[in-house]
């Protein structure tokens, strides 16, 4: 029997859309499956961003305690729903195993850090804010341009507080007015540095 180069390009043709049609799977029984998605009974928390001052809204979801997934809130009107790089990798904060946890307290002239509990290191840290302030507190301070006058200063310039963007507006409203009691005069934001 003489093929032709006619008759090879249809049998090619043919074998070729047989072995097409065979991988959709008609000779097999068809069996549908659902995914399962990973935020499946996840709790999900609306946050904010701690990087910058914008305030991106985010959604955390949550399963067995763990963060499953990160996405933006489509519902927050600073991002709409999208995130940038560094918004979009916080999950690395949280799932960092080099995150502490727990209050390090190493003492003066040690070089071994120990472990502390919170009422301890808030009482050191009210102690040594009182010290401080009473060591530096400045009452008045004499006039420029009279030296013979003085008014009223009540400050003190050898503490300063440096806020970050974690912190939503009614937190950072309290911080400023606590440091402003304090007499502390130098207040930063890391969003400016």
């Amino acid at each position: 029997m003489r093929v032709t180069r006619r008759d090879f390009l249809k049998l090619s043709g043919v074998t070729a859309a047989s072995a097409a049609l065979s991988q959709l799977g008609f000779a097999a029984p068809a069996v549908a499956k659902v995914r399962d998605f990973k935020i499946r009974e996840a709790k999900v928390s609306p946050t904010i961003c701690p990087y910058c001052g914008v305030g991106c809204g985010q959604l955390v979801y949550v399963r067995d305690g763990k963060v499953v997934q990160l996405e933006g809130d489509p519902d927050n009107p600073q991002n709409q729903g999208s995130l940038c790089s560094k918004g979009a990798a916080l999950s690395q904060v949280f799932d960092n195993p080099r995150r502490v946890t727990k209050v390090l307290y190493r003492a003066p002239g040690a070089s071994a850090w120990e472990e502390k509990d919170w009422e301890w290191a808030l009482e050191r840290i009210a102690e040594n804010v009182k010290k401080t302030r009473d060591a530096s507190f400045i009452e008045t301070q004499p006039d420029e341009k009279d030296p013979a006058k003085s008014y009223i200063a009540n400050r003190t310039e050898a503490i300063a507080s440096l806020g970050g963007a974690s912190l939503d507006n009614e937190e950072c409203y309290l911080l400023t007015k606590m440091n402003r009691a304090l007499g502390i005069v130098y207040l930063e934001h890391q969003a400016r540095i």
